[in-house]
């Protein structure tokens, strides 16, 4: 069984009479990617605040590699790097001479780690150019290298991916996982881009209303979530004929935006196409789904429903 490096219980944050985070309880193993997803508004970046101690919880405690934040919070966070929503900086300052600002605030940076860092996250060629020339997506990355300048067991991430072109995306992307591969970095990414979740993480929790909804393995997670296939093709009353005499491998469907979800096994897709090009059915697409963002929505719903 992996190691919990990070464990919180019952940890809550209140405003005023409104809970921003209630009871919320997580386990980051050694070694995960681990997603921390909820929409816009759930919680997410008050957790991480508590997390990294820049604000108190109203009840609850965090555990950090065994140590409590309340009783040992230095040997706690010495081995955490993170950065909370905008990384900011000195833009007037090349980025080199910004990490070293930075790590001097922690007991100095050696020249060699600074540029490590640097190269890790693409942004040898411009280091010595000041950010205020940067993109969003490099002042990202500059977050990132911030993050890692104390080479540290455990980098939380929040949404370091917001705002950042297709491209960019994938960049920060292939970047966590060299981070979690190659380095061995144990990972928390905080974002409500489910896919990207999806394509990078091992393990997940997904909140809404500052509540957990669930948590575990994300593989494991989309099996029990339900699957479905887009079915394109035409004319479209021919498809519906065909759907609606294959009860043998169909459980059932829906139209929508002039598409067909059609609930089955993923086995029998061969069996449907066979069945629509019999037909005379101009087969477009037989597209299986089975997405974290499916489940997230519907666990998000759920959640709502619940309160309401």
């Amino acid at each position: 069984m992996n190691e919990n490096i990070l464990q919180t219980r019952q940890l809550g944050k209140r405003y005023g009479k409104r809970w921003a985070v209630r009871n919320l309880n997580l386990e980051v193993q050694c070694g995960d990617v681990f997603g921390f997803l909820g929409p816009n508004g759930a919680g997410k970046s008050t957790t991480i605040r508590m997390i990294l101690s820049l604000i108190k919880p109203t009840t609850g405690e965090t555990e950090l590699f065994g140590y409590s934040l309340k009783s040992r919070r230095s040997d706690a966070l010495r081995r955490v790097g993170g950065i909370v929503e905008k990384p900011d900086f000195y833009l007037y300052l090349s980025a080199y001479k910004n990490l070293e600002i930075i790590g001097a605030l922690s007991g100095g940076a050696e020249r060699k780690r600074i540029l490590e860092v640097l190269d890790l996250v693409g942004l040898t060629s411009r280091a010595t150019d000041r950010v205020k020339t940067y993109s969003h997506g490099m002042k990202q990355r500059l977050g990132i290298a911030q993050a890692l300048l104390s080479n540290p067991e455990l980098v939380i991430l929040d949404e370091p991916t917001n705002g950042l072109d297709p491209q960019g995306m994938k960049e920060v992307r292939d970047l966590i996982v060299h981070l979690s591969s190659v380095q061995k970095k144990t990972i928390i990414l905080s974002s409500h881009l489910l896919y990207e979740i999806e394509l990078v993480a091992n393990r997940m929790v997904i909140i809404n209303n500052g509540e957990l909804i669930v948590q575990g393995n994300v593989s494991k997670l989309l099996d029990e979530g339900e699957k479905y296939v887009v079915v394109q093709g035409h004319p479209r009353k021919k498809v519906e004929s065909v759907l609606r005499l294959q009860k043998n491998i169909i459980e059932k469907y829906t139209v929508k935006e002039g598409m067909f979800e059609v609930r089955m096994d993923f086995t029998d897709i061969p069996e449907l196409n066979k069945a629509l090009v019999l037909a005379g059915v101009h087969v477009q697409a037989l597209i299986p789904r089975r997405s974290l963002e499916d489940l997230f929505l519907s666990m998000t719903e759920h959640s709502n429903e619940a309160r309401a």
